[in-house]
């Protein structure tokens, strides 16, 4: 008979997920990433990069799900939690700017900025960054060791790129502009299966422009190119830094496709702070008519 389901889609400077509202009403959803592949389908769907649920949680104040448009379940999303920050707060599913939200990687500290109450932009502490080859993970060599500038050879040539986890894989790759790197031919190749990253990696291409900002482009593992990554741009800055291409402990601002995020890496706590905008594009009702 089929099932409708409330939905709001919103986006981080254009990264755009449909988000589901599973506090408010109980979500009976059979299969959820078939869900998600549906909901994603801009022809037959409604269009985006994946589906987020926002749920209860018994360690949070928030849960929130991630799921791809190919149905993978993500561990974390930094634009994704700006905009379940702002969905909570102003749907009073929280009473305070500043909670916690959990993921498959951890709990997540979000603050939500407002003028005149109105949402002006989160910031979203996406905790130290995860640094040792073995929890990356990326396959090979001594596990503890950080991994920069490590060699990789596709089709016969050589690159460089530093990997970070910011709770999800990120392979960063360093160019001299964005718009000429091989987003097309290493993302599809590397993201998903290549064995040198068993869990797969969001492949990034950064380009530091000053000491205080990087043009940076990414293909997300699951979804493909998207206008923005957030946990992408908080690796970006990481890699950059481990690379002695950034100095420590500054706010660095973050170019990306579809806008610009204010990332900033502290040397006392060593946790990755990550700023920007939440958008709400539309709201509706998806009516499922495959269950």
């Amino acid at each position: 008979m089929g099932k409708m389901y409330e939905f709001t889609k919103m986006h981080g400077l254009g990264n755009c997920y449909i988000y589901m509202d599973g506090i408010t009403r109980p979500l009976d959803i059979p299969d959820m990433a078939a869900l998600a592949r549906r909901v994603s389908d801009p022809a037959f769907g409604i269009g985006s990069d994946g589906l987020i649920l926002i749920l209860p949680s018994d360690r949070a104040d928030v849960k929130m799900r991630i799921f791809n448009k190919d149905g993978s379940e993500a561990k974390n999303c930094g634009n994704g939690l700006r905009c379940v920050a702002r969905y909570c707060f102003e749907h009073q599913l929280v009473d305070k700017p500043a909670f916690e939200i959990e993921t498959l990687s951890g709990n997540r500290h979000a603050t939500v900025h407002t003028e005149h109450s109105v949402v002006t932009g989160v910031t979203i502490d996406m905790d130290q960054p995860i640094l040792q080859r073995r929890l990356i993970p990326v396959a090979g060599g001594d596990g503890d060791r950080k991994v920069i500038r490590d060699k990789l050879t596709v089709f016969g040539t050589d690159y460089q790129f530093t990997a970070v986890s910011m709770g999800n894989p990120h392979a960063l790759f360093f160019v001299d502009d964005v718009a000429d790197a091989p987003i097309d031919q290493l993302g599809p190749l590397l993201a998903d299966t290549y064995p040198l990253f068993p869990e797969g990696a969001n492949i990034g291409f950064v380009h530091p422009i000053s000491e205080s900002a990087i043009d940076y482009r990414v293909w997300e593992r699951g979804s493909g190119i998207t206008q923005a990554c957030g946990t992408g741009a908080c690796a970006a800055v990481v890699a950059s830094i481990l690379e002695q291409r950034l100095p420590k402990d500054h706010p660095i601002t973050v170019h990306l496709a579809g806008g610009d995020l204010t990332v900033q890496w502290d040397a006392t706590t060593n946790h990755v702070l990550m700023t920007g905008s939440a958008e709400v594009i539309c709201t509706g009702t998806y009516y499922d008519s495959q269950v």
